[in-house]
């Protein structure tokens, strides 16, 4: 009996569409719900999400729209993976980078439009995604590879292109304006502003072109060069390119419509329970970097680490990149104070997190002991945020 149903089944094209179309509404039910979120609130305004007299309704709605985030994210990591499987590297790790720092500067900028009163968030979302992506993801990367394969190996002319754009940028971005004179405070001038935008967004742009073009090799897998366009993606299942480049679109939408109604239930939540304002850029961070980190630590678990660095060092890289250019302009056109130098004890971390990260990619292979300094740097910025 099952193998004639089998038979009909197979012999019935529309049950064959059918079993499709409900397989692939399965595969996509994050976003409806994330939608449907998106169309509930912008239905009922903002006025559940500002009530601040009950403490856990709020509690509820923050947690509620950070797990539909989290999920949307993840489904953008999703696709964009399916889009590098058609592309191969190393198209399709820039691709992943891209698409996650989207949603970061999606995010950034819709929590920045939210409220008057956070001209640092920008400054702490980056300065977050710094230390979690260099010292935690890096450092659990390190560790559970170093654990599992003794040593690792990875191309270090890629490594040292990454690292010497981190560094220019994240000490032009987030250590200059803490010692410029033009202005009062860490902060840039309209003119530095203007040319920091210019500098980020073009260096940005020159090395796509070397990671892309010239050089591409510089990003492959220093041992097997084949397996990193293999990996991780036998349990996907990849559509055509357009499918999986407007499903990648719809749920950037969803995104973008939830980071600015989940804007007010963080400043309200961080005001209500008398957070630290920096937890809120740990929060964005968090949420923007999970995709990738599940990502990475999946790589170097694999033992692929050169694709697990291409995705955190991409990551911050971009974050700086593209970031502080996307914030700055926010600040020029609503005429909003955009604090981004780094100060107190986070300045010398900063510093500390970029010359140890120089220090580890240096020989071409890592070890645990590398890992755990990593994991020490980011529980220094943990303790940082509610102990300055």
């Amino acid at each position: 009996m099952l193998a004639r149903m089998s038979e009909r089944t197979e012999g019935n094209p529309n049950a064959k569409n059918g079993q499709g179309f409900l397989s692939a509404v399965r595969a996509e039910f994050v976003l409806l719900i994330s939608l449907g979120t998106a169309a509930i609130l912008i239905a009922m305004g903002n006025r559940p999400l500002e009530e601040t007299t009950h403490p856990m309704l709020l509690v509820l709605i923050f947690f509620w729209l950070f797990a539909v985030i989290l999920l949307s994210a993840i489904s953008v990591v999703r696709h964009a993976d399916c889009l590098a499987i058609k592309f191969g590297e190393p198209y399709g790790t820039l691709i992943l980078t891209l698409s996650a720092i989207s949603v970061e500067v999606m995010m950034i900028s819709t929590a920045m439009l939210h409220g008057a009163n956070n001209p640092t968030l920008g400054r702490d979302a980056m300065f977050a995604v710094v230390m979690i992506a260099l010292g935690g993801l890096v450092g659990l990367s390190l560790l559970l590879g170093g654990l599992r394969y003794r040593e690792q190996h990875y191309n270090l002319q890629g490594v040292n292109a990454y690292l010497n754009v981190i560094m220019a940028l994240a000490v032009l971005g987030l250590v200059l304006p803490s010692f410029t004179t033009s202005t009062s405070g860490p902060t840039f001038s309209t003119e530095q502003e203007i040319f920091l935008v210019v500098v980020s967004v073009s260096l940005y742009g020159i090395f796509l072109l070397i990671q892309t073009m010239r050089h591409s090799q510089y990003f492959m897998e220093s041992k097997d060069v084949a397996v990193a366009t293999k990996f991780g993606h036998h349990q996907l299942e990849v559509r055509s390119t357009g499918v999986h480049a407007v499903l990648l679109l719809l749920y950037l939408l969803a995104v973008v419509l939830l980071a600015e109604k989940f804007a007010i239930p963080l400043d309200n939540s961080i005001e209500q329970f008398g957070m630290p304002q920096a937890f809120g850029g740990a929060i964005i961070a968090a949420l923007v970097l999970a995709p990738e980190g599940l990502g990475a630590i999946h790589a170097t678990l694999n033992n692929q680490l050169q694709r697990s660095v291409n995705i955190l060092l991409g990551s911050v890289l971009a974050t700086i990149g593209l970031t502080v250019p996307a914030v700055l302009t926010i600040g020029l056109i609503t005429k909003r104070p955009v604090t981004l130098g780094v100060q107190g004890g986070n300045l010398p971390l900063l510093l500390l997190t970029l010359a140890v990260t120089v220090v580890t990619f240096t020989s071409g292979k890592t070890n645990v002991l590398q890992g755990c300094i990593h994991l020490l740097l980011l529980a220094v910025f943990l303790l940082l945020i509610f102990s300055p």
